[in-house]
C-alpha cells in the first residue's frame, strides 16, 4: 500500500504538470507540438500549410499552447515564430517518473 506522504507529493507534481496536460489534450495542438519538435520555430502561416486546419483556428490552439507554457513566442519584423519550449515540463515528468519509481512502491 502506497503511504500518504507518497500520494501527497505526487499529487503535487501532478497539478504543477495541470497546465501542460490541458495544454496538449487536444490532438490539434499535440499535431501543432510534434511538428515544431523538428523545427527551429514556424510562423502561423507554415504551420498551417501542415495542420489541416484555417490560420485563425492554428492561432487559437497556438495561444492556448502559449498559455500551458509549452510554446514561445519571438516576433522577427512583422511575423511571430513559434517554437517549443518543453524543458520545464520534460523536467517535471521526470521528476514524477522517478518519484514513482524510488518512492511509491
Amino acid at each position: 500500500m502506497t503511504n500518504p506522504t507518497c500520494n501527497e507529493k505526487a499529487t503535487q507534481i501532478f497539478m504543477e504538470l495541470s497546465p501542460y496536460f490541458q495544454g496538449l489534450g487536444d490532438p490539434i495542438r499535440q499535431q501543432i507540438v510534434a511538428l515544431l519538435i523538428d523545427k527551429e520555430s514556424m510562423n502561423v502561416t507554415q504551420i498551417a500549410e501542415h495542420i489541416p486546419m484555417s490560420r485563425p483556428t492554428v492561432s487559437h490552439h497556438l495561444k492556448i499552447l502559449r498559455q500551458a507554457g509549452l510554446v514561445n513566442v519571438q516576433k522577427k519584423g512583422t511575423e511571430m515564430f513559434y517554437r517549443l519550449e518543453i524543458t520545464e515540463a520534460i523536467r517535471l515528468f521526470k521528476q514524477l517518473v522517478t518519484f514513482v519509481e524510488e518512492e511509491c512502491n
